[in-house]
């Protein structure tokens, strides 16, 4: 058919297969985009006009599976934590790329990515990461649509393996005291006490800083999360979601551990005088220096659990550990929810649907309890 335009929009036309096509102008280069409806291509038209003209590279009409990654991935760096960048390079540069790196996207087809996750499966990586795999592959190709790059997301027709949530290990009341009663006198006392009483972040643990603290009203703000940068430093960024910036009352015997922490802070500050780096974090480095997250966990937490006879719990079930024992006590899902920083009270009801029998339980005897006067 010939040519069909609307104002603005360029080239549009319907080609003779029913679907609908347009052309772009790119460096003295064709380049042609495709899509089911008029509007369809006239919105991917749009975006690649507007890669165009801001200067961003748009990828060619020979691009490889490689080339379009490697594009993609450079858009996301100011989109992604650097953490979860890394993970996604990491994905693509060890996982995809081996096999799928020469390959014409266009080309691309579900038999490519089924192959691929079988092959990786057979290379002893867990259904889990596989998983994860998928995810970064679907929402790079969403891109390549978006860009009018491929006519559809393969990733979509393919069912990748199903995501084996890593079980939880907490600790119950008698561990935690343990663990607590060891640490007293030592660094982690005082962090750890915030992590099982709030269920905390790692990250937002070691990015607190003391203006984020009052302890006059018992009060923590959380506003940023200790992350690793690009250039593999460590800085301050925003929270996870915007549900995790969020106050958090703290109990008596937080307060208690946080003056406590403050008063010996200070004095190793004096101590140390010159060689203290200035700052105001709560839970720095012996020097005052931000953290490393994995030096804390392998150089210290990892020590004590051994040292008391606990089990080998990552950090981040101190967080599970806070969650569970709350949730255990009666506390209203809506308030952990919130405490957490979780985006929707869903996610806290599905991660701790253990503790849900306990909470019948509860329900069960407090309307006994209500109603006992009324029995036949």
């Amino acid at each position: 058919m010939g040519a069909r335009r609307g104002r603005g929009e360029g080239s549009i036309y319907r080609r003779a297969d029913g679907r609908w096509s347009a052309c772009l102008t790119v460096d003295g280069r064709r380049r042609y985009l495709y899509g089911r409806t008029r509007a369809e291509v006239a919105g991917r038209l749009g975006d690649a006009t507007k890669q165009r003209d801001d200067g961003l590279p748009l990828p060619g009409g020979r691009e490889t599976v490689a080339s379009f990654l490697a594009t993609w991935l450079d858009t996301q760096r100011n989109r992604l934590r650097a953490t979860t960048w890394r993970r996604s390079e990491q994905y693509v540069r060890v996982h995809t790329l081996p096999t799928l790196g020469r390959l014409a996207l266009v080309r691309l087809g579900p038999q490519h990515l089924e192959r691929l996750y079988q092959q990786q499966l057979s290379k002893g990586l867990s259904p889990t990461t596989v998983h994860h795999l998928h995810t970064t592959l679907h929402k790079a190709l969403s891109q390549a649509m978006r860009w009018g790059m491929v006519a559809r997301n393969v990733a979509d027709l393919v069912d990748p393996p199903r995501d084996a949530r890593r079980e939880m290990t907490v600790l119950d009341t008698e561990q935690v005291k343990a663990l607590l009663a060891a640490a007293q006198g030592g660094p982690l006392h005082a962090l750890l006490t915030i992590a099982i009483t709030t269920g905390m972040r790692r990250g937002e643990l070691l990015g607190l800083q003391w203006r984020d603290v009052d302890l006059g009203r018992g009060v923590i703000g959380v506003t940023g999360s200790l992350q690793k940068s690009f250039d593999g430093g460590l800085k301050i960024a925003a929270p996870k979601t915007p549900r995790s910036k969020r106050q958090i009352e703290l109990s008596e015997t937080a307060v208690a551990a946080l003056r406590k922490h403050r008063t010996e802070q200070a004095q190793r500050r004096l101590l140390l005088g010159a060689a203290w780096t200035a700052g105001d974090l709560v839970f720095p480095s012996a020097l005052g220096r931000p953290q490393d997250g994995q030096h804390l966990v392998y150089g210290q937490f990892n020590p004590l659990l051994e040292r008391v006879g606990l089990p080998r719990i990552r950090f981040h079930d101190l967080r599970h550990t806070a969650a569970t024992l709350m949730l255990g006590r009666g506390i209203h899902p809506k308030i952990v929810s919130e405490m957490l920083g979780h985006s929707t009270i869903g996610i806290t009801l599905d991660l701790y649907s253990h503790v849900t029998p306990t909470m019948q339980q509860q329900a069960a005897a407090a309307m006994d309890d209500l109603l006992r006067d009324t029995r036949p």
